[in-house]
């Protein structure tokens, strides 16, 4: 069961979106207002108003009439049309590009680039584009007297749009770039909380299988005791001797299955807690792998002059298991696991004798969902999300990470380095 699940769809959250219609529409009305009756200027004040107007009631169509939380790309895309087109009607009525505040025109744009999908980006771009051209060369003068005295070369007043297109396509090709990243991020983050659930949840099964061996263990003796009375008493009745003999033939695989659950039957029910050496994580790990596969795991712990126990942490289990599991996945035969410590750090090293990282994709490791440009590298799997939840594991827990391809066996390498100090506080 997946309990984080990042949707596909792009949205835009509707409270937050007409707050902000809001602040737009108060800042048009007040705009207006004061350079009509303060300053005295005289532009088309009515059409003003008529266009403001249809930003509030777009606004209260939002709030009535449109039910969900979330605004879907589609629907925003509309919304936000009429928004750019609403301030270009104003723009129009006061002046055109010269106007002070035609850099407006560019937020409906630059506001979605980052919330919705590429199509719906690129079509508001588009828009803002033309509707900016339109109003260079189209539009009514600034409101008088202003205009009587506003004089610029026409140097001048082309590079206005200019300026505002570059500006535009700048500011939303960045917020694209860093909203689709920050989108991945955030789906390998859940990715990797569900994992950690999965884990901590295997944890406390555990916890709960070696309560189980331990609190079963007396009224099961109880059941075999019962058993032996009975085919005493029983003998002779040969019926009910056989289906006694099958209970405790039973009883005994119930005892058989419970020893297995429990690590150790003479430990207490937090054996499950208890501290291990990072030499004794590292096998651990190593002897799990064994079990499923052929390869020939290498562990040296020749430089290892510090066995001090730390505390048990999944994360850095599951952070260790990670890197072994890819060495040992794209390995050809070995994998190689050096531990060095002394009194100030403890390093491992893993290794493997495969292909190693694709060039391409080594300077980006530690990227949720990379995938290497070359079409040899492109069937490898797992060199995205598996090296980022791992990186970002081992990282929250103090570790420094370096990633590069060994110059022997030539395979993949990546050092993971602790300070002990940071290590064995956590």
């Amino acid at each position: 069961m997946k309990f984080f699940e990042t949707s596909k769809y792009y949205s835009l959250k509707k409270s937050t979106y007409v707050t902000l219609r809001w602040i737009g529409i108060i800042g048009q009305l007040f705009s207006v207002y004061f350079v009509y009756f303060y300053l005295n200027f005289n532009f088309n004040f009515i059409y003003s108003n008529l266009i403001i107007l249809i930003g509030v009631l777009s606004n209260l169509f939002l709030i009535i009439f449109y039910v969900k939380t979330q605004i879907s790309d589609r629907s925003a895309l509309i919304f936000l049309l009429i928004d750019i087109f609403q301030l270009g009607g104003l723009i129009y009525l006061t002046g055109g590009v010269v106007n002070p505040f035609i850099i407006f025109i560019i937020i409906p744009s630059v506001f979605a680039s980052s919330n919705l999908g590429l199509r719906s980006n690129l079509f508001l771009v588009i828009t803002t584009i033309s509707l900016i051209i339109f109003l260079t060369f189209y539009s009514m003068d600034l409101p008088a007297p202003l205009s009587d005295h506003f004089h610029v070369d026409p140097y001048y007043y082309y590079s206005i749009p200019l300026a505002l297109i570059i500006a535009l396509v700048f500011l939303n090709y960045f917020a694209i770039i860093f909203g689709s990243e920050s989108r991945l991020r955030k789906e390998a983050l859940n990715k990797m909380e569900e994992i950690m659930a999965q884990e901590h949840e295997m944890l406390s099964l555990g916890g709960q299988a070696a309560a189980a061996a331990h609190s079963l263990g007396t009224p099961l003796s109880t059941i075999k005791i019962i058993t032996q009375e009975l085919s005493k008493q029983l003998k002779d009745q040969k019926d009910i001797i056989q289906d006694i003999q099958l209970l405790s033939s039973q009883v005994e695989r119930c005892n058989e299955i419970l020893k297995k659950l429990s690590l150790d039957p003479n430990q207490e029910d937090d054996f499950i807690d208890e501290d291990l050496s990072i030499r004794d994580y590292l096998r651990d790990i190593i002897s799990s792998f064994k079990e499923t596969s052929n390869k020939k795991f290498i562990l040296n712990l020749n430089q290892d002059l510090n066995p001090k126990k730390i505390t048990k942490s999944i994360e850095i289990v599951y952070g260790l298991r990670n890197f072994i599991g890819n060495a040992n996945k794209f390995s050809l035969d070995k994998v190689y696991i050096n531990l060095k410590s002394n009194s100030n750090f403890t390093e491992i090293i893993i290794s493997d004798d495969g292909s190693g990282y694709p060039n391409d994709i080594l300077p980006k490791i530690g990227e949720p969902y990379l995938k290497s440009l070359k079409l040899k590298d492109k069937e490898k799997s797992g060199l995205g999300l598996g090296l980022f939840i791992g990186k970002t594991l081992l990282e929250k827990n103090f570790a420094r990470l370096i990633f590069r391809n060994s110059k022997s066996p030539g395979g993949a390498e990546v050092t993971i380095r602790w300070k002990n100090k940071d290590l064995f506080n956590l």
